[in-house]
């Protein structure tokens, strides 16, 4: 039988071979664990067994930020952890330089506001989810009266000097859309007759923001008609450059001059009956 000393340089070896300890214990065909506990004690685990730490990018983070000069409470702002992790993961660094009392005050005023911002942030959602629950289920006169009014502010509209009795909506809000659409369901309006595009500026992700509207909707890419692409106007400062801008989706409507008849008449009944 072999000894434990030769169990114990065979499995140090394994393992400095880069060997995980099931491959270990199957090697040396050995079952009980706290042996092979012991056979390996003292011999870290190759890289790649470890598995992904959420903390490691941030620990490393965390040790390039102090040895720029970075202090527990400047670090804390720009990651967002709590000072113990921090301190344990740099602890061995060099202190920086100690900070001159205006900056100590100004970055004890940041995180005053950060905090509030914070807390700010966890009463608005904590009142729109409120306010979202009192709503509770739709019958389908009130998904009828909302449609209603929500296509007459954002719909098109006839004009005395240019008839244009057409159904056609146009919104960047996904959530306008998906009500819209869900009222044309109700007036049982078939799928087949709605016609889709986008409206998008000439600098966004075009394919991507066609593929996004076309899922949303529920229809292949191909059943979009042509983009409309806005040009860039140098004097204008546009804010809605993220990963999150999409365009407008533009829904119209064939066959539709009798529908939009009946929507400015049930629009006005609405402004009738709102009068008293």
């Amino acid at each position: 039988m072999t000894d434990y000393d030769t169990l114990r340089d065979q499995a140090v070896a394994l393992r400095r071979e880069g060997l995980s300890r099931r491959q270990i214990r199957d090697r040396l065909g050995i079952h009980n664990n706290d042996l092979l506990n012991l056979l390996v004690q003292g011999e870290p685990p190759p890289d790649w067994t470890r598995r992904p730490n959420a903390k490691d990018e941030l620990r490393a983070r965390a040790r390039e930020l102090r040895t720029q000069g970075m202090t527990y409470d400047q670090i804390q702002l720009e990651l967002g952890c709590s000072k113990s992790s921090i301190s344990l993961w740099v602890r061995d660094l060099p202190k920086p330089e100690r900070r001159n009392p205006s900056e100590q005050a100004r970055l004890a005023g940041r995180l005053r506001w950060e905090h509030e911002l914070a807390v700010r942030d966890a009463e608005r959602q904590e009142t729109k989810a409120a306010a979202c629950g009192e709503i509770g289920t739709l019958s389908d006169r009130e998904l009828f009266l909302i449609g209603v009014g929500l296509y007459w502010a954002e719909g098109s509209k006839d004009k005395t000097y240019a008839r244009r009795e057409n159904v056609l909506f146009v919104n960047s809000d996904p959530s306008m859309i998906q009500t819209y659409l869900a009222w044309l369901k109700l007036l049982k309006v078939e799928p087949e007759r709605l016609r889709y595009r986008v409206m998008i500026h000439e600098s966004a992700d075009v394919a991507a923001a066609e593929q996004w509207w076309a899922e949303l909707v529920g229809v292949d890419r191909s059943r979009l008609g042509k983009t409309t692409i806005k040009k860039h106007n140098p004097k204008t400062v546009r804010k809605n450059v993220n990963d999150n801008y999409r365009g407008c989706l533009v829904i119209g409507v064939v066959q539709c001059v009798e529908l939009y008849r009946r929507i400015e008449g049930w629009w006005q009944g609405i402004t009738v009956a709102a009068q008293g």
